[in-house]
């Protein structure tokens, strides 16, 4: 199936339960609340993020695009958000409680089994474009 080890599965699952709990508990309750329209847009995004996260603990390695997503969104995030505010003196208390979530999230790169990640993603065939002419509905198996 996979060369995962069920240490590193049980461990992917131990991130997903978290991040799907604390989304559920901290964005699920301002759900229906009236918001700013990138605030609601934000909480949806996220309220969706935590029941992917959920999937996650009974499918771990199906799920890895969310905790990629959760990796690069963050990283991004404190390069051209919070870095740039540090460094110029205007890191206001939103900010500083943004990134201290996004501190947590850096436990996610350490979870990851990116030898898996790399030949799932990068190095494997990609899904077909166009169904193969020897499978196709139709088609004539050629023996």
């Amino acid at each position: 199936m996979n060369d995962v080890s069920i240490f590193r599965v049980n461990l992917l699952r131990a991130v997903y339960l978290l991040i799907g709990v604390g989304l559920a508990l901290n964005i699920w309750p301002q759900l229906g609340r009236p918001q700013e329209l990138m605030q609601g847009v934000v909480t949806c995004m996220l309220a969706v993020v935590a029941v992917l996260a959920l999937v996650g603990v009974r499918h771990p390695l199906r799920m890895l695009p969310i905790l990629i997503w959760e990796m690069l969104w963050k990283t991004l995030w404190v390069l051209l958000v919070a870095w740039p505010a540090w460094r110029a003196g205007t890191m206001d208390e939103g900010i500083a409680a943004t990134l201290f979530a996004c501190a947590v999230g850096a436990v996610v790169p350490l979870t990851l089994p990116w030898t898996y990640v790399w030949r799932r993603y990068v190095t494997d065939r990609a899904e077909p474009w166009r169904p193969d002419k020897a499978t196709a509905p139709g088609a004539h198996a050629v023996q």
